[in-house]
């Protein structure tokens, strides 16, 4: 069973898109105390983290997206979230949550395609 369940990506021109993370096997005990994160992997780059956020909800970003991307949790539905607002072509990328640091359990991911 796959862990971590990613949606929300699509092709955009710009713009913004709302991606969305379930965790479909922890329980709140556990998942609440994590540090959660999102992570992307664009065409020929390695996966890189652009966004967590602590149980406490304190969050921090890749300086490539800071200003523009916002990330939340809902830990009643053991989920998070990554708002992506003025995206560019550059955020093309297939778009993974996991822990923060990440463990070898990575979803499939959701792709987000941005044209110029």
């Amino acid at each position: 069973q796959v862990q971590f369940v990613e949606s929300g990506g699509g092709l955009v021109r710009g713009g913004s898109l709302r991606l969305s993370c379930r965790d479909s096997r922890s329980v709140s005990s556990t998942f609440n105390p994590r540090t959660m994160g999102w992570y992307r992997q664009g065409p020929g780059n390695q996966r890189e983290l652009v966004a967590s956020i602590s149980s406490t909800f304190e969050t921090n970003y890749a300086d490539s997206v800071k200003g523009r991307f916002t990330i939340s949790r809902d830990n009643a539905r053991k989920t998070i979230y990554l708002q992506m607002n003025s995206l560019k072509p550059e955020d093309t990328a297939v778009y993974y949550c996991n822990v923060v640091p990440a463990r070898d359990n990575w979803g499939q991911g959701t792709q987000v395609t941005v044209s110029s």
